[in-house]
């Protein structure tokens, strides 16, 4: 069985209405798994949008992934951001935690210790904001659980290539 690996893909898009809904059609007409989806207009004065997605596939796969979305009219370029060399990928999440004495407690020192910010605070719960890789999110996730995790909204992926080399601009 050929082995399989997770790529982040960015691709810029006409900032118009309807281009995330063919961008995700693909990968559901071809069913294809995303793994992770965030959108955002990066470019104001070009009406351009960005697209970052991760998806998990062998090489043939993801060579075809990137094919189909280069098809799809409105996008601009698109960008294998595994092949182009380092990059920097981070996601945020706020976790709703309620706890009492001790575990109140440990849940301020677990915070601590991943950098997390107290973004609201109540006599009986707390709502945390991390930023971070997915495996420093998924970490902090699994150690709130036993001290009262409630409830967890996180965003997608944002990645962005290292250097001076811009993704879209001359």
């Amino acid at each position: 069985m050929e082995e399989t690996s997770t790529h982040t893909f960015s691709v810029i898009v006409e900032n118009k209405s309807g281009v995330l809904g063919r961008v995700v059609g693909m990968f559901a007409a071809r069913g294809y798994n995303i793994e992770s989806l965030t959108v955002a207009e990066v470019d104001e004065d070009q009406s351009l949008s960005r697209i970052t997605v991760m998806v998990t596939g062998t090489l043939m796969v993801i060579a075809q992934i990137k094919a189909q979305l280069e098809r799809i009219v409105p996008v601009k370029k698109v960008v294998d951001l595994n092949n182009e060399g380092p990059y920097v990928n981070r996601e945020l999440v706020l976790v709703k935690v309620r706890a009492r004495g001790e575990r109140r407690v440990e849940s301020l020192r677990v915070a601590d210790i991943f950098r997390a910010r107290v973004i609201d605070s109540s006599n009986q719960s707390f709502v945390f904001e991390l930023t971070g890789s997915a495996e420093k999110i998924d970490a902090f996730i699994k150690l709130m659980k036993p001290l009262g995790l409630v409830e967890v909204s996180r965003t997608g992926a944002v990645a962005i290539l290292r250097g001076e080399k811009p993704l879209y601009k001359n």
